[in-house]
C-alpha cells in the first residue's frame, strides 16, 4: 500500500505555482503546520511587515475554537463550537473573499472538559483535495467532501480528564492517523480515509495525561516512521501496521510540542519546564541511552510551542514568550530574550525566517542568529479580547491568522 500519493500532488501543483507565478509557493498547507507537519513554508513573496491596513478580509465564525486554518485550492477549513461544546462546526471559506462556503455542524451529548488554554475545537483538520477530516475528541472523528457532504464518522474514545484535546489528524496515502491519547487507556489509530473503518490500532504505554500533540511522518534508515512526542518521550511507529519501532524517554514529560525533523535528527521539547533534546530516529526499542544526540538546558514554564530549526539554529519560545536559540549541531545556548507577549502558537519557517504568533494578535518575526534580531512586529489590531493561539498559515502569497473568534488574511 502507497501512503504517498497526496504528498507527491502536493510538490506537483507547488512546483506549477511555481511555474506560472514565477515563485516557489505552497498551493495547498493541507494539514496542521503544513505539508510537512513541521512548520516548514517554501514560499517567498510572504508579506514580512504588516499592519491592519494589509488585512484583505476577515470573518468572524460561530462560537469559538484555537484551529489553525488549512486549505485545498481555494476553500479554507477551520473548525469551532457552541453550547459549551454541545456543537461543534466544520466551516469552510473562500480564501479570496472570506465568504462562508458551507458550515456543517457535529454534536457532542457530553462534551470533554477544557483547560481555560484549550477549546473544544482545537484540533486542525486535515484535508487532501477530494475530503476534509475533523476530530472533535468525544465527538468523533468526522469526514466531508469538499462540498461539504457528510462521508463518515467514528467515534474514538470519551477522553475524560481536565484538560481536553488538541491533537490533530493527519492524511496519508489511503490512511488517516489520529493521536488518541487521554488520562487513561489510549491508542494511536489508523482509519481507511474512504470508509473510516480502522486498519489498525496502537495501544499507548505511556501513561499519557491527554492528547494533545500531532504525529509527523518522517524517512529515516530507508524506512518510514510515524513519530509521536508523548508524556514520558517520542515514539516511532510503523506507518503501515502500527507497530512500535522506538522509544526515547524525555527528561520530563507532557509531550505536547510536535518535534522537527532536521539534519537528520529529531528536535524534541517536553511541555513540562525542563531540557530541549535532540534525537537520532531509526533506532529499534529503548533508544534512550543510544540514540540520543544531545540534551540542553531550556529556561521558561510549560506548555510551550513547537520548535523551530534554520539552518544551524534551534528556535524555541516557552508559552511566556522567553525565546533561546541554540546551536543545531552541538546544543549550545546562543541566547535567551524575551518577546514581550505571551506566545501559544506553533512558529512558521518562510524564507529563512522565524514568524511566531503571539497571543495578543501580534505576529514577531525573527531572523536566527547568534543574537536576538526582530526583522518586525506586526499587529491586526484586533479587539482586546481576542486570543490568537493558532499557528499561522501560509498560503499563496498570504498569511491567514485566526483568533479564538475570527479568521483573518493579510495581504493583498
Amino acid at each position: 500500500m502507497s501512503h504517498r500519493p497526496h504528498r507527491l500532488i502536493t510538490v506537483i501543483l507547488a512546483l506549477a505555482g511555481a511555474t506560472s507565478a514565477g515563485l516557489v509557493a505552497e498551493e495547498n498547507w493541507p494539514r496542521f503546520r503544513g505539508p510537512d507537519g513541521m512548520g516548514n513554508s517554501t514560499e517567498t513573496a510572504l508579506p514580512q511587515k504588516w499592519d491592519a491596513g494589509a488585512i484583505a478580509w476577515k470573518t468572524e465564525l460561530k462560537g469559538e475554537g484555537q484551529s489553525s486554518v488549512v486549505n485545498w485550492g481555494d476553500k479554507l477549513f477551520v473548525t469551532s463550537a457552541t453550547d459549551g461544546g454541545k456543537t461543534r462546526w466544520v466551516h469552510c471559506l473562500d480564501r479570496k473573499t472570506g465568504a462562508i462556503l458551507w458550515e456543517k455542524s457535529v454534536a457532542c451529548a457530553t462534551p470533554e472538559a477544557a483547560h481555560k488554554m484549550n477549546s473544544w475545537a482545537t484540533a486542525t483538520c486535515a484535508t487532501d483535495g477530494e475530503r476534509v477530516v475533523a476530530f472533535f475528541g468525544p465527538a468523533g472523528i468526522h469526514c466531508f467532501d469538499m462540498d461539504g457532504k457528510a462521508l463518515w464518522s467514528r467515534e474514538v474514545g470519551s477522553f475524560p480528564g481536565d484538560w481536553g484535546v488538541g491533537a490533530s489528524p493527519i492524511i496519508d496515502g489511503d490512511l488517516v492517523y489520529q493521536n488518541c491519547d487521554a488520562e487513561g487507556p489510549s491508542n494511536l489509530i489508523a482509519l481507511n480515509k474512504k470508509t473510516g473503518e480502522p486498519v489498525w490500532t496502537t495501544a499507548r504505554t505511556d501513561s499519557p495525561k491527554g492528547g494533545w500533540s500531532t504525529p509527523i511522518l518522517i524517512e529515516a534508515a530507508g524506512r518510514r516512521e510515524l513519530v509521536l512526542n508523548g508524556e514520558f518521550g517520542v515514539n516511532a511507529y510503523d506507518p503501515a501496521t502500527g507497530k512500535d519501532l522506538w522509544f526515547c524517554k524525555a527528561p520530563t514529560g507532557r509531550g505536547e510540542p510536535v518535534p522537527v525533523l532536521a539534519q537528520g535528527n529529531l528536535y524534541v521539547v517536553c511541555g513540562k519546564p525542563g531540557n530541549t533534546y535532540v534525537v537520532k530516529p531509526g533506532g529499534s526499542g529503548d533508544v534512550s541511552a543510544t540514540h540520543r544526540v544531545w540534551e540542553a538546558r531550556r529556561q521558561g514554564g510549560r506548555d510551550l510551542p513547537s520548535p523551530a530549526v534554520v539552518g544551524d539554529y534551534l528556535l524555541v519560545s516557552s508559552m511566556s514568550g522567553i525565546l533561546t536559540t541554540y546551536d543545531a549541531g552541538t546544543g549550545a545556548i546562543h541566547f535567551t530574550e524575551r518577546l514581550d507577549a505571551p506566545a501559544s502558537a506553533a512558529p512558521v519557517v518562510a524564507g529563512g525566517l522565524v514568524y511566531f504568533q503571539m497571543e495578543n494578535g501580534e505576529v514577531i518575526v525573527v531572523k536566527p542568529g547568534k543574537t536576538l534580531e526582530v526583522v518586525a512586529r506586526n499587529s491586526l489590531g484586533s479587539a482586546d479580547d481576542e486570543i490568537f493561539r493558532a499557528s499561522l498559515a501560509p498560503i499563496q502569497g498570504q498569511w491567514f491568522s485566526r483568533s479564538q473568534r475570527t479568521v483573518y488574511c493579510i495581504g493583498k
